[in-house]
């Protein structure tokens, strides 16, 4: 889940999620955070080290 603002920084991030997701289908990362404004290597680091709850495995049924 990703934060709503930066930890380090305090710019707002979470608006930004979805369009990220998006664009990285089609696009680089590198691109993709460039093109939303995110400069600093704090708010970079969160989007890139981010996990995206849709690709997380559910151990529970494994029964």
């Amino acid at each position: 889940m990703i934060p709503m603002r930066c930890y380090s920084c305090g710019k707002p991030l979470s608006h930004l999620w979805e369009k990220y997701k998006e664009e990285t289908k089609e696009k680089p990362a590198k691109e993709v955070l460039d093109g939303l404004g995110l400069d600093r290597y704090c708010c970079r680091a969160i989007f890139l080290g981010t996990i995206d709850e849709d690709n997380i495995i559910n151990f529970s049924n494994l029964d």
